[in-house]
């Protein structure tokens, strides 16, 4: 007997400058880190990553993960200074803190694990 199993995305599509800025503000008020990757469809380094950054969004659960194509969220991406593609910035209080251009999966992972242990998380 098959099962599939159906799997739910933990990585938020952003679609416009406003998702961003709601998404921005729920993860302030819920004192989630935001890891962002700015990808464009055409570049094949970023869409190799999108897997990889799906792994990451279900292994970081308190991380909130947003995919922002460049092409469809200028203003955002401008507002960052992505000039290449994959660009990862990662947030803390709605403040970029890190930035990572480049398909470098170890850095990267590295790199969120750092942000989580400065996160201080009330455990009850």
């Amino acid at each position: 007997m098959e099962h599939h199993q159906i799997s739910i995305s933990k990585v938020v599509k952003v679609d416009s400058k406003q998702t961003w800025d709601s998404l921005v503000i729920q993860a302030i008020n819920q004192s989630s880190p935001i890891v962002a990757h700015f990808t464009a469809s055409w570049c094949i380094p970023s869409v190799v990553m999108n897997p990889f950054f799906e792994e990451l969004a279900s292994t970081y659960k308190d991380t909130m993960f947003l995919l922002v194509d460049v092409d469809d969220v200028q203003e955002v991406a401008s507002k960052y200074e992505v000039k290449a593609m994959p660009t990862f910035v990662l947030m803390k209080e709605g403040a970029q803190v890190d930035k990572l251009i480049g398909a470098n999966p170890d850095e990267i992972r590295k790199r969120i694990e750092s942000l989580i242990q400065s996160n201080p998380i009330c455990v009850a």
